[in-house]
């Protein structure tokens, strides 16, 4: 089962990300085999991180919220909210298969909120841009909660262009970048 968490990080801890960096990869090296992709997103700055993605591959909900919420980072008070969902990886690959490789160009964190029938279930044509790709599940795959897309673009409105616009509730974009240590 796959899983998008999305630690949104809270003010002022930076001195206390920082200080936690090295417990948070050592946590995260115990999932390298099952992430999909992981890293930070930043504020309006773009260099100060607002939030951590991860999308792994665990055996359950149970391990998912275990995941999100044993994570040092957490743990310690450096995010103030996290979003734990069941997701389905439409593009089939992880981050480090993304042809455009791990830089170069402005990558985005595409977060698509909804309920009710589901939007973008398909690949958009712009497939070689798509990093991750794929629908925000309940716990039992039943419903469709929503869409996230890992993206490169040349700008945040194209980024967001990637969902279809008045599908949502409501659609946020973050600046993002590949993160961890493979």
């Amino acid at each position: 089962m796959e899983f998008f968490c999305y630690h949104r990080d809270r003010a002022g801890s930076m001195a206390l990300r920082r200080e936690l960096i090295e417990e948070h990869w050592s946590f995260m090296d115990q999932y390298d085999r099952n992430m999909i992709a992981r890293g930070p997103t930043f504020g309006e700055d773009g260099e100060t991180p607002s939030g951590s993605v991860h999308i792994v591959d665990l055996p359950s909900p149970a391990a998912a919220r275990s995941f999100a919420f044993d994570e040092p980072n957490y743990q310690a008070g450096v995010y103030r909210d996290v979003l734990v969902r069941r997701w389905q990886n439409t593009l089939g690959r992880t981050m480090w298969d993304f042809p455009g490789g791990p830089t170069g160009g402005d990558r985005y964190l595409v977060l698509g909120l909804g309920a009710g029938e589901a939007a973008d279930l398909p690949v958009p044509p712009c497939k070689d841009e798509l990093i991750a790709y794929g629908p925000l599940l309940s716990d039992d795959a039943t419903s469709w909660l929503g869409t996230v897309a890992l993206v490169q673009a040349p700008d945040a409105p194209t980024a967001r262009a990637v969902l279809t616009p008045g599908r949502y509730a409501d659609i946020e974009v973050h600046e993002w970048t590949f993160g961890g240590r493979r």
